[in-house]
């Protein structure tokens, strides 16, 4: 590809993990040869922790409860609305309680070859160990998941395994985990140890002396911006899926804050691998503002068909066995509807795409669970995934029990952030980036039931434990109320709000945003083209200069205005809209969620391209007007070896 969208800058490299020793020993060797606080030390000292999900929520009652000082921050009412809330399906932990072969190993395996050979090994293999104990954690905190007869924690399966390593709490594996982890927040809020800052969002970050030390934020009900300074900053402020308008996550989730600290130099790796999720509730109408997900779990018992010839609008109870297609059996024995969500997702597009697709539009598959009803009885079905049925019945109108339901591919998650090492620390000294808003654990693709894994995993395992290394230097030098950095940032907060007042222009912030969103849907999404990529990249320049011309936000900076919030994100989600396209047009290849049509087998799999791009394309900000810089941290395998990845 030509340079004329980018420019080359140095290699980039991860020098913390101790790779002279074996890979089941780095994790451990890390945190010995890291450098400790002792803890009178620690009273000392300050820490910013930007987001309350299970990442942001586990990090900072862990931190407090060390004894640092933990300044927390949020944009909802209560703790408890992160995001985090809305996961399903499950956690995945390699304790192997049924027996069936499962591992350490096997887990790390799973997972670099589900993010289709794109992610670190260092980090996976960590991931997996810890694996363990987050669900002992999680347990002792009495999350209460699901037991077999005779009082074990119970497990299923999920995609892109053959084993049974999933554990679950109905369908509200998130919203269990996340009280678990607000209950230890909240103790440490009771003990004085964190002080709060709840509806507040976070618009830019401060820098000193090449140093993260804290934010300017504004306060969403006053309006008010005001600086907090820190000896560390941490962001757990999840992904950026809203870019696409229409997605899985609730409407505030945004990338803001992640995206101003890439503006004050943080590197932002590998933005263009987002992973459709295959079993979402299809799109009903132009009126609607978001998706609801359909767990993955339901791929365990649901069976996911199609009409086998085009046309079909007969009932789905009247279609006969051996005229529907369970496409994703045929041709993926081994595996079956378990395979990876870029698979299922992939292939319930080309059903689509050839007119065997269902219900309005012909954008929906079958997912039926009359042989598991028939089978294990409706009770049992409804003990495993019955508040997920009862929700589809509530949005559709339709009984998932008596018809199958009806799904389609959606937006849901994004592998790519803010570049971290394996101390979790950004290109920014000071700045940690933890869960979904670091890159670090899935490469090309997530599997099923590993968001929540890595998130906990984070929060309350690994960075407590890496984040001594750079504070055995603190506390740091303090900054006055009047440093440069301090003013400059506030005043381009400030600067940005009254802008966006006083342009009075005739369009809404949606309307760009689902303008947005479609046109990165369309040339950015499940199948990405260079013809198509181009035409992003052209377009999208417009919708910057409209915006910023044109734009109508109604109200004003000193009261509860989520039209401006709106369109500080929207603003945001633009610039991110065309690194987005420019590293999916560079990256000439095929690798899990990033599905180049240029670039796929004769059957119409991902066709990676290793001799040239078997890195983390790590992107560093330039003003605009000029290319991003693309910085490449080489990825190189030693345990779990190259390979086309088949799940046949």
């Amino acid at each position: 590809m030509a340079l004329e969208l980018f420019l080359e800058g140095d290699p980039i490299a991860d020098t913390k993990a101790p790779t002279d020793v074996p890979i089941g020993e780095r994790w451990s060797e890390r945190k010995f040869r890291g450098k400790l606080v002792n803890p009178a030390n620690r009273r000392k000292m300050t820490i910013i922790v930007v987001g309350t999900g299970l990442a942001g929520g586990a990090a900072a009652a862990t931190l407090a409860e060390a004894g640092y000082k933990i300044k927390s921050f949020w944009f909802q009412d209560s703790p408890r609305r992160a995001h985090s809330i809305a996961a399903q399906g499950g956690i995945n932990a390699a304790k192997n309680y049924r027996n069936d072969g499962d591992s350490v190993h096997r887990l790390f395996y799973d997972t670099v070859k589900g993010g289709d050979f794109r992610s670190r090994e260092d980090n996976v293999h960590r991931l997996a160990e810890i694996s363990t104990q987050i669900i002992d954690q999680c347990v002792a905190q009495g999350v209460p998941f699901a037991r077999e007869y005779g009082g074990l924690l119970d497990n299923r399966s999920f995609g892109g395994a053959q084993v049974s390593r999933t554990f679950y709490a109905r369908g509200q594996t998130g919203q269990q985990l996340l009280i678990g982890a607000y209950q230890a927040f909240e103790r440490q809020v009771a003990a004085g140890n964190i002080e709060t800052h709840s509806r507040t969002e976070m618009l830019d970050l401060v820098v000193v002396d090449g140093k993260a030390r804290g934010i300017v934020a504004r306060d969403l009900v006053t309006g008010e911006v005001s600086t907090h300074i820190a000896d560390v900053v941490v962001l757990g402020t999840g992904g950026y899926s809203n870019v696409y308008y229409l997605s899985t996550n609730a409407k505030g989730s945004n990338t803001s804050a992640i995206w101003r600290a890439h503006k004050r130099g943080a590197y932002f790796a590998n933005p263009c691998y987002t992973q459709i999720h295959p079993t979402c509730i299809p799109v009903s109408g132009d009126y609607q503002s978001k998706l609801t997900l359909m767990s993955e779990s339901l791929r365990n018992d649901g069976r996911v068909w199609v009409p086998k010839e085009r046309g079909d609008t007969r009932p789905p109870q009247d279609i006969p066995e051996d005229e529907r297609d369970y496409y994703l059996e045929r041709k993926y024995p081994a595996f079956g509807n378990l395979v990876p969500r870029d698979i299922a997702s992939r292939q319930a597009k080309n059903v689509c795409d050839e007119g065997r697709g269902v219900g309005p539009g012909g954008l929906g598959v079958y997912l039926d669970f009359a042989e598991a009803i028939e089978r294990l009885g409706r009770k049992a079905v409804e003990a495993k995934y019955g508040n997920l049925f009862d929700m589809y019945a509530r949005i559709t109108g339709e009984d998932p029990y008596s018809a199958p339901m009806r799904i389609y591919p959606a937006v849901h998650y994004t592998m790519g952030g803010l570049w971290v090492d394996y101390d979790l620390q950004s290109t920014i000294p000071g700045l940690f980036v933890i869960g979904e808003a670091n890159f670090s654990d899935h490469g090309a693709n997530r599997l099923g039931a590993s968001a929540l894994m890595q998130g906990l995993s984070d929060g309350y395992f690994v960075l407590p434990n890496t984040i001594t290394d750079y504070l055995s230097a603190a506390p740091f030098e303090k900054v006055p109320a009047d440093h440069p950095a301090i003013v400059e940032a506030e005043e381009g907060v400030k600067a940005q709000v009254e802008k966006f007042l006083s342009i009075n222009g005739t369009r809404t912030v949606a309307s760009f945003h689902r303008e947005l969103g479609r046109l990165v849907w369309d040339y950015c999404g499940m199948e990405r083209t260079a013809e198509g990529l181009r035409k992003a990249l052209d377009r999208i320049p417009e919708i910057r200069k409209e915006f910023w011309t044109n734009v109508k936000v109604a109200g004003d900076a000193h009261t509860f205005n989520q039209n401006l919030e709106h369109a500080a994100r929207v603003a945001d989600f633009i610039e991110l809209a065309e690194l987005m396209c420019i590293d999916a047009l560079h990256r000439e290849e095929s690798c899990g969620g990033h599905f180049r049509a240029e670039s796929q087998t004769p059957e119409g799999e991902a066709l990676r391209n290793d001799e040239e791009f078997a890195y983390v394309a790590a992107w560093g900000w330039t003003p605009e007007g000029e290319p991003p810089v693309l910085h490449r941290e080489a990825l190189e395998y030693e345990y779990v070896h190259l390979a086309q990845r088949s799940y046949k």
